[in-house]
Formats: C-alpha cells, structure tokens, sequence
C-alpha cells in the first residue's frame, strides 16, 4: 500500500502555500487511475474542474468539478478521471492540528462528500484567498480553516440527533434540484403536510428553506465557475436565478464579492 507523505498528491502540482502548519495545493491529475493508497495527514479534496471517482473500501463517488470530500489519514483509496483534464484543491493538517483546535476526532473518521452548501462556500472563500495571496491572506485562511471544520462538526451532530427520516430525503431533493420548488411541490413529493416541513426545516438545517436554497444554487454556480466551460450569463440560467442581477445580489451576499470579481480573482 502506498503512503503519501505531507503535501503530496498524484499529478502535477500547480502552486503550493504553508500557512502555521496547514498546506493549501493545487494539483492537476494527470493519471486516468490511480494507486490504491493512503494519506499522513488528513485532508479536504475540492474538485475544480472535470469529473473523477473516489473509491475507497466502502463506496464509490462521484466527484464533479464542485464537489468537496474529505479523507482522513487512515483512509485508503484511490481516484479515476472520467474526464481528459481534472483539477483539484487540497487543504491539509497534521493530525495534532485537532487537538490544537479542540476539534473532536470521533468526528472524523473515514472518508465521505459534503453536500452542505454552507461548507462548500467557506472552501470557495478559501480558494480565494489561496490566489488572492496578499498580507491578510493567511490569517483570513485560518479563520476560514476553523470555520470550514466547525461547519462540519454542526452537521455531523446535527445529523446524529434523532430526526424524522423524511429529512434525508428532503436534503436530497434540495441537494439534487432547487428550480421550481415550492412548500406544495416538497409537500407534495415527501407526503408531508407544509406546517410540519415549515417547522423542521430551521431545526434541522440551521436555517431557513430560503435560505438553504439560495445556498444550494450558489454551490452549484461555483462549481459552474471552477469548471471554465460556461459564461456567468449561462450559469446564472443553469443555476435557476431569474435573471443576472439577482444572480450578482444573491452571490455577493455569500462569498462577498461578484460573480466577475470572484471568477477573475481565480480563473
């Protein structure tokens, strides 16, 4: 079995930084499959552009340019393209970073994909700041580091507590496709009456249905923008906004910048 030391990664790395112990990376994935292996250090996978499977000894999943996995470091795996180019951001810790943190390792183990739209945001934002590479950058980056895991920590509690098994099916619809939707059509898909999704909806998801929506569809537009394959007119169109300027408000209300700014910035 193969072991990948700190900061490594298959493929050809593009730009590296260290910041008080975290290694922030680019890399491009130049193997169509590789290696059964495992990491020293855990870390998030971010997939910027094409599409790859991450097998490891439990399931396999489907990565497109958007996507956010994470690895801890006894997790053994590997990654095949579905695509010619793929791309990918990683954020990597030692493992004492947690106890550093006061982080909980009971939290952390295996590997899987993170839908959450807000844990996906607070990576775009640190995607930003790894190109911005100004003064403010690494401090901005650690407080994004810690914000990213706490995140993360919210929706495994939260995901732990007993919950209506309609839940899970209700964060796939809204994971999956948030055009068109209203409190009638959930109503009506999950057999659940509107004041009882009405209700659970902030208990379980930290936020307004609103709100998660809007979240939704700005994860998708960012991983519409890492991809390079769209003008921000058309993925204002593929992400269901009524028309650009809503598109521009809603962006920059969550990642603080435009949709121009942002994909100049990275692009």
């Amino acid at each position: 079995m193969k072991i990948l030391t700190s900061g490594k990664y298959y493929g050809a790395k593009e730009a590296e930084i260290n910041i008080s112990k975290l290694i922030l990376s680019e890399y491009d994935y130049l193997s169509a499959r590789t290696d059964w292996h495992y990491h020293e250090n855990p870390y998030f996978m971010y997939v910027l552009q094409g599409n790859l499977y991450d097998t490891n000894k439990k399931r396999t999943s489907h990565c497109q340019a958007g996507s956010l996995i994470f690895h801890n470091w006894q997790e053994t795996h590997y990654n095949e393209k579905a695509t010619t180019k793929a791309r990918g951001f990683h954020i990597e810790f030692p493992r004492i970073w947690f106890e550093q943190k006061k982080l909980d390792h009971n939290l952390w183990e295996g590997s899987r994909l993170i839908n959450n739209p807000t844990s996906h945001h607070i990576l775009a934002k640190l995607y930003f700041e790894f190109k911005c590479g100004d003064k403010y950058s690494p401090l901005s980056t650690e407080l994004l580091v810690l914000n990213l895991c706490e995140s993360i920590e919210k929706i495994e509690f939260s995901e732990k507590t007993k919950q209506p098994n309609w839940i899970d099916i209700l964060r796939q619809i809204l994971n999956e496709d948030t055009e068109d939707l209203s409190l009638t059509s959930l109503s009506d898909k999950l057999g659940i009456h509107p004041v009882h999704i009405s209700r659970a909806v902030p208990k379980y998801f930290g936020s307004s249905l609103g709100d998660y929506i809007r979240r939704q569809k700005i994860k998708k537009a960012v991983g519409l923008i890492f991809s390079k394959q769209y003008s921000l007119t058309e993925i204002a169109y593929l992400c269901g906004f009524s028309d650009q300027s809503h598109f521009i408000r809603t962006f920059k209300m969550y990642l603080n910048s435009t949709p121009h700014q942002f994909s100049k910035q990275i692009l």
